[in-house]
């Protein structure tokens, strides 16, 4: 008798896992959204519109056996899923894939894609306007979108702003100091170890002005917040002996298992079990978390089958810097324009990911 499996959350990890066992149980992928949203190219279609379609995939063609229900989870327990419309799901294991938040228009706010299509088009033409843009944050999502922009819009006068002391302190210093180097010479200002004393939001641009730490201040027509991803963990925090950690995210044991529960995982942005919040950590969490569920459901015992195991902190990271130019570290190395527009920038895996989700 095939098992139920039941998985929270249509992001990459989500939907990819969906995919991976449509053929060896009955699954059912709990998401609100329509829609898959790929992150990865969303930062380019605030300079490129016309990118927008293909950046937000329908879930209509994902799976050919198993059922993608346009619902959201309220609740779990040892017996299954329980959904806004109080329906139930009753699944032998439950995956939370729930993801993380970010600021617009890099994310959705909630499951309203139409409503992120409008704020698309708002968003571009306040930035089309805009002749000074400043961006908060310098992880990859300020670097990448400081890089769009002088790509597409080398008129704009783009300040790029960090507490911290270089970019991507926590890998080599040579990919941190590469980018920095494509970004000045593209004309970007970046104002490195200033804190943002002022942010108005934290959820979508605006324009105004920004005092920093050093007390300078700063005007100007759009302001870009880009300060990380908070995970979305509510689901799992009244689970018995489930224990958050940073960025809203839930510790979760060697079997990616967050509480007592010994049917329910968690994997993803909401899952601390020692990678960061990328596409990278999700794709190394898919397939072992395909590989246990097929052993599970060959009757294996959980402690007989390998831990994950983590990137660590040097995960490789791919960051364009619009579709020419660009630096990624790749475990190994650190490499520069041509390997990083042909990993990522030129498409930004927009071929890939609309055909993993069988569009059209």
């Amino acid at each position: 008798m095939s098992k139920h499996i039941a998985i929270i959350g249509g992001g990459y990890l989500g939907f990819g896992l969906a995919k991976s066992l449509d053929d060896s149980a009955e699954v059912t992928l709990i998401e609100p959204r329509s829609h898959f949203v790929h992150a990865s190219a969303m930062i380019r279609t605030v300079v490129d519109p016309s990118l927008l379609d293909q950046a937000l995939i329908p879930y209509d063609n994902l799976l050919k056996n198993g059922q993608v229900l346009r619902a959201r989870a309220m609740g779990i327990d040892a017996r299954g899923v329980t959904l806004d419309n109080g329906q139930t799901v009753k699944a032998d294991y439950i995956i939370v894939a729930t993801g993380s938040s970010n600021a617009m228009p890099f994310k959705p706010d909630g499951d309203d894609i139409e409503g992120l299509r409008q704020a698309h088009q708002r968003i571009h033409a306040q930035l089309r306007a805009a002749k000074s843009v400043g961006i908060v944050g310098a992880g990859a999502v300020g670097t990448e979108l400081a890089g769009e922009i002088a790509h597409a819009m080398p008129d704009k006068k783009i300040t790029l702003i960090t507490d911290a002391d270089r970019l991507f302190p926590t890998m080599p210093r040579k990919l941190g100091k590469a980018l920095a180097g494509k970004l000045q010479d593209a004309g970007v200002t970046l104002l490195l170890g200033k804190r943002a004393a002022n942010l108005q939001s934290l959820t979508e641009p605006y324009a105004g002005s920004l005092k920093l730490s050093d007390g300078t201040e700063h005007m100007f027509d759009l302001i870009f917040p880009a300060l990380g991803s908070r995970a979305h963990s509510g689901l799992l925090e009244s689970l018995p002996g489930a224990q958050k950690s940073t960025a809203n995210r839930v510790k979760v044991d060697a079997w990616m298992r967050p509480s007592s529960l010994p049917n329910v995982f968690a994997a993803g942005d909401v899952a601390d079990a020692g990678d960061g919040m990328t596409i990278i950590a999700s794709s190394r969490q898919l397939p072992w978390l395909s590989a246990t569920l097929k052993g599970l459901m060959a009757g294996k015992s959980l402690n007989d089958m390998k831990p994950y195991k983590p990137w660590g902190p040097k995960a490789p990271i791919l960051v364009p810097l619009g579709p020419k130019r660009g630096n990624s570290f790749l475990g190994l190395f650190t490499a520069g324009d041509f390997l990083t527009r042909k990993l990522k920038g030129e498409d930004l895996f927009l071929k890939r990911y609309n055909k993993l989700l069988n569009r059209g």
